[in-house]
């Protein structure tokens, strides 16, 4: 299995984060490090988005505008050519249910976005 840090520096990562602040910095973090990015707001437009250019990573908040990350993350997971693209799911969410519940609606990583610390962050991107 080819993991996204085999396929580093220009791996595709689209971030999909309706809070333009954390939208920013993650851009900034991932650019560092040398990922291409593309950003989208809506969980709508990350839906064409991965149709038109499909991602190496997903970095996906739960709540969004348009269409939640949770149903983008169903959607993905049935889809022929999206089901193997990696995500990780951002939220605010600290009950264990909403957890369990983002994990079983489709393998991801998961974390708070309350306080992502960028060193966290990029080990889960690099795996």
């Amino acid at each position: 299995m080819l993991t996204i840090s085999a396929m580093h520096p220009r791996a595709k990562v689209l971030v999909v984060e309706d809070e333009e602040p954390l939208a920013l910095l993650l851009r900034y973090n991932l650019e560092a490090e040398g990922y291409a990015v593309d950003v989208v707001h809506r969980g709508d437009e990350a839906e064409v988005a991965i149709a038109e250019s499909s991602p190496d990573l997903i970095v996906l908040d739960w709540m969004l505008p348009g269409l939640s990350g949770l149903e983008l993350c169903r959607r993905l997971r049935t889809g022929k050519d999206s089901r193997t693209i990696p995500i990780i799911l951002l939220t605010a969410r600290s009950e264990e249910s909403d957890r369990i519940r983002g994990l079983t609606t489709a393998p991801t990583t998961m974390w708070s976005s309350r306080s992502p610390s960028p060193s966290s962050w990029r080990g889960c991107v690099r795996s």
